[in-house]
């Protein structure tokens, strides 16, 4: 697997600095570059405990993404519910999931062919 872009990295961080600040759960990134069928190169995943607590953890992200790399939301999903938002930066998609539709749709699970790295607070 090759060095990941410093573009990324950063967005990356920034993403779960974001979730960090509204207190995200069990946070983790699976880097999909190697699996061919994948639809980008990062997934980032957490869990918030009740949909006001999703939402401030994907509005936060999406705060803090514009407001300090100027960068946007390509695509987003799940404000609707909170029981699953989607934030689809093309390269970089993060999953805010509601801890029981986590542990339905087991993304890990599905994407377990990825390297996973366990982010804590």
């Amino acid at each position: 697997m090759g060095k990941i872009p410093k573009k990324s990295t950063k967005l990356i961080d920034k993403i779960i600095e974001a979730i960090e600040e509204k207190k995200g759960s069990e946070i983790v990134s699976l880097d999909l570059r190697e699996i061919p069928e994948s639809i980008c190169d990062f997934f980032i995943i957490c869990s918030g405990d009740v949909p006001p607590h999703v939402k401030a953890i994907a509005e936060e992200i999406e705060y803090l993404v514009k407001k300090d790399l100027k960068t946007l939301t390509a695509h987003r999903e799940g404000y609707e519910n909170l029981e699953w938002v989607i934030l689809d930066y093309f390269d970089i998609v993060v999953h805010v999931f509601q801890k029981e539709k986590r542990d339905f749709f087991r993304l890990e699970e599905l994407w377990s062919d990825a390297k996973m790295t366990e982010h804590s607070s």
